[in-house]
């Protein structure tokens, strides 16, 4: 392919990404005016997020194992048309089964563009250099757009309607399907097999599904309650009988060799960090600016503005010179250093505080920190896999991040709230309370940054490439 055509296949990979990314904070913004209109309780009205991430969740292993067997192309382009026709579906939708129906299946779709751009990248992009540069521009789509996505959903909920956060996603996704059938390369499946795994499919979206299930119910039920803790150990066992399958078949889903992979399986381990740390970041500062500070939808999308130019000039150009020049680890650990010192920052944030002085200086360390880390993680998880478990190692790396994500928002937001509920029975005003619970919370973040650091510091192998095969030099 034409280098300029490579370029040009990336931005439609990316507009695909950003589609599936900005969903996933889009719709916060839009449930007040979701319930009202369409008469959710409190209860129900957390479907409208939680169908989304049951599918999303559970289908990337096998979106991306799909992939590597039938083709990268072809399932993006899947994955892109079921989602913009679930995305027709949500805009359309009068009844609360319908909208939550339509989230499931977007999710499904999501899930499978997700798990499957990155092997688009890899496999578009051979040489180091190029590579690098591409995975900044990736790493951007996916780090800057949650932000983005609030800042529009406000815009487009306060102008029009929320069925407009779903709608807007048309004419994005038919322009990408277009785009994708002239520039991207319709290679077939890595495979000579086509044969799937079909109970290690089952046994691990099963796994995977009940895993984010429980999470996704974990503040509502109790994190100790019986149903909570008997869904996630059914989970557990699930995911060994998984193991057990993968270990006996022939053609596994997951191939376990894959574990040998030192920087494979170290990057996941700093992603699952990395990710409970910038959930943390993000939707508990959008909280703190919010409810503490009184700002509005638009003000708390204005305010992120600082960090996602910061993240835009290093992840499209920065970021890739970096790893070009001090390889992966260097710019992973200094990324994550500086991740952990914004929300240490964030930790002192006080009741009365003030954009210049309390915010701003913490989202210019967490721009820098998520621009610089988030592509050194990206690479160092594909940087020992060869083109045909590329799919498979992208859906691992994305559950990582998901899984991580959602456990980390999770506990830190349960953290948060028992702070809060626990100050507020001391007889604290409700700003004091809700402020000293996110303190505490993003303390807590700022550890899982400076862990992953850690862990990367010591685990992370700096030079390793499978012989014959084109991968990120680690250097």
């Amino acid at each position: 392919m034409h280098p300029d055509r490579r370029w040009l296949a990336l931005i439609v990979l990316c507009l695909g990404v950003l589609m599936i990314v900005l969903d996933t904070t889009i719709v916060n913004v839009a449930l007040p005016s979701i319930k009202v209109d369409l008469k959710f309780g409190d209860t129900e009205l957390a479907w409208v997020v939680n169908a989304y991430m049951l599918t999303y969740g559970g289908f990337l292993l096998l979106g991306g194992r799909l992939g590597d067997l039938y083709g990268h192309r072809r399932l993006f382009l899947i994955g892109i048309a079921v989602f913009t026709l679930a995305s027709l579906a949500c805009g359309l939708s009068m009844t609360q089964i319908a909208l939550v129906v339509a989230r499931a299946i977007q999710g499904l779709g999501g899930a499978v563009v997700t798990a499957v751009a990155l092997s688009l990248i890899m496999d578009l992009f051979t040489d180091p250099q190029d590579r690098a540069k591409a995975m900044g521009v990736y790493g951007f789509v996916c780090a800057g757009g949650g932000s983005i996505g609030a800042m529009l959903g406000g815009v487009l909920t306060s102008s029009l309607s929320w069925h407009w956060v779903f709608l807007v996603n048309l004419p994005i996704g038919i322009g990408v399907i277009i785009a994708s059938l002239r520039l991207l390369p319709a290679g077939t499946g890595a495979w000579t097999s086509r044969h799937l795994d079909v109970w290690g499919a089952v046994t691990v979206t099963a796994a995977l599904m009940l895993a984010v299930y429980a999470i996704v119910n974990g503040n509502e039920a109790g994190w100790l309650s019986s149903r909570t803790l008997s869904q996630l150990a059914i989970a557990a066992i699930v995911l060994i009988v998984f193991f057990w399958v993968e270990a006996r078949v022939h053609m596994p889903l997951m191939p376990l060799r894959l574990f040998r992979l030192r920087n494979l399986v170290v990057s996941n381990i700093v992603g699952v960090l990395w990710a409970a740390a910038m959930f943390a970041w993000f939707f508990l500062s959008a909280l703190y600016m919010q409810l503490v500070l009184g700002y509005g939808p638009m003000e708390v999308g204005l305010a992120f503005l600082p960090a996602n130019v910061i993240m835009a000039l290093f992840s499209l150009g920065l970021s890739a010179k970096l790893v070009m020049r001090f390889g992966i680890r260097r710019p992973l650990v200094g990324g994550l250093v500086f991740a952990a010192c914004g929300l240490l920052l964030f930790a002192h944030a006080p009741e009365n505080g003030h954009f210049m002085r309390d915010i701003l200086p913490s989202m210019i360390l967490l721009g820098v920190g998520a621009g610089v880390a988030f592509n050194p993680v990206l690479l160092a998880a594909m940087s020992e896999v060869g083109p045909s478990e590329s799919g498979l190692a992208s859906g691992v790396v994305n559950t990582a991040f998901m899984m991580g994500g959602s456990l980390g928002l999770a506990a830190l937001a349960s953290l948060a709230s028992w702070r809060t509920q626990t100050l507020l029975a001391a007889g604290a005003g409700q700003g004091v309370a809700l402020t000293g619970g996110y303190q505490w919370a993003f303390l807590v973040g700022a550890c899982f940054a400076a862990l992953g650091a850690l862990l990367g510091a010591v685990l992370l192998r700096t030079a390793r490439a499978p012989a014959g095969e084109q991968a990120v030099s680690a250097h």
